[in-house]
């Protein structure tokens, strides 16, 4: 359904159900839309599978509740998840953190420490923001993928665990391949499945459910009354871009209980842009391009991100089958393995990938 059909089809206030007597899953968000349908369609299949998951995706898109979800699902369900933000701390102390010490490894460590992999054992660990992963530590992560056995901070013994592997970044993990910040080989070990979750701007159709739902969900949890979206916040929730996604939405929900100031509320998802009502990824791909002027070369700069995204999208939507992507696309399924590899969106089968 069109933003403006939408927008026609909306009474004066939209009513929200009333809390119910516990809060429901937040993973009911990633139900409903048509842009995350396959992907739900997948989630029972990928849970069941005992291999890693690389989950991909612009921040606050729900990446970590897919992958509670996965866990929740799997037949580990019952077992301990743990999260773990790589980007949060240093190397050094994330080393400790995931993989344990022993006694006097370094000043302070008076007696041994499991680590995060230990105490996950036969559980799940979601490796968030895996792209800001240092390089030693990514050497590490390959053992324990391949061998499933590493050793602790300053010790000597292998300790070997069973951990189901989740990751998940926001950064463009084919361009970190690119320039080397990125092993190729514990990418192709975490990507056995790989998911793209697409930015709440593709989504527009699930915007209002999101809005009903976080409205139950912020009004039960803060303890306020719940009410009814005036036509005027969903118009302008529906033309908003979301830059932060479902993070932002959640957020603007809790300021519009709170302040209960409509006025208020809408003039703060304005804010970021000041006067200007069209957000930064809305804005068209020429005007954002850097260096030359020239038109041909805009024109060609455009065409070929616009192809880019285009196959991409179709690979995403025809879960990687190249022959469903190239229907979709209306090309043979040669030219849209040509293409995909001139963007990097699939394996070179040329490059060789050396295994640690």
């Amino acid at each position: 359904m069109s933003i403006s059909s939408t927008l026609q089809s909306l009474p004066a206030a939209v009513a929200c159900p009333p809390p119910a007597a516990r809060e429901t899953s937040d993973f009911l968000f990633l139900h409903g839309g048509s842009a995350m349908a396959r992907i739900h369609g997948y989630t029972e299949r990928f849970a069941a599978v005992n291999v890693p998951i690389l989950l991909l995706g612009e921040s606050g898109v729900g990446k970590e509740v897919f992958a509670r979800r996965i866990h929740q699902l799997s037949p580990r369900g019952h077992r301990t998840f743990l999260k773990i933000n790589c980007a949060a701390l240093p190397a050094d102390l994330l080393e400790s953190e995931l993989f344990g010490y022993e006694a006097g490894a370094f000043t302070g460590a008076v007696r041994s420490k499991p680590g995060m992999f230990e105490l996950c054992n036969k559980g799940t660990i979601l490796l968030d923001e895996i792209g800001e992963l240092p390089p030693n530590l990514q050497a590490k992560l390959l053992q324990v993928l391949q061998d499933h056995q590493f050793s602790r901070l300053g010790g000597r013994s292998l300790v070997t665990v069973d951990v189901r592997i989740l990751a998940a970044t926001n950064v463009d993990i084919r361009q970190a391949l690119i320039t080397k910040t990125f092993r190729e080989d514990l990418y192709y070990r975490l990507s056995a499945f790989t998911i793209h979750l697409p930015p709440l701007r593709e989504r527009r159709d699930e915007i209002l459910p999101l809005l009903q739902f976080f409205i139950q969900k912020m009004s039960l949890r803060m303890g306020l009354p719940s009410k009814p979206l005036s036509s005027r916040v969903v118009e302008a929730c529906l033309k908003y871009c979301w830059p932060g996604n479902v993070r932002e939405l959640e957020n603007f929900i809790k300021r519009l209980l709170v302040l209960d100031d409509e006025d208020a509320a809408l003039a703060e998802l304005r804010e970021p842009q000041g006067e200007k009502t069209e957000c930064p990824h809305c804005i068209p791909q020429p005007l954002r391009i850097q260096g030359s002027t020239d038109l041909k070369s805009l024109v060609r700069g455009l065409k070929q991100e616009t192809e880019k995204e285009a196959i991409r999208f179709a690979l995403e939507q025809a879960a990687g089958s190249r022959k469903e992507a190239a229907r979709l696309l209306k090309i043979s399924t040669k030219a849209l393995l040509q293409k995909a590899r001139q963007y990097g969106l699939v394996p070179d089968p040329s490059e060789t990938v050396e295994v640690a």
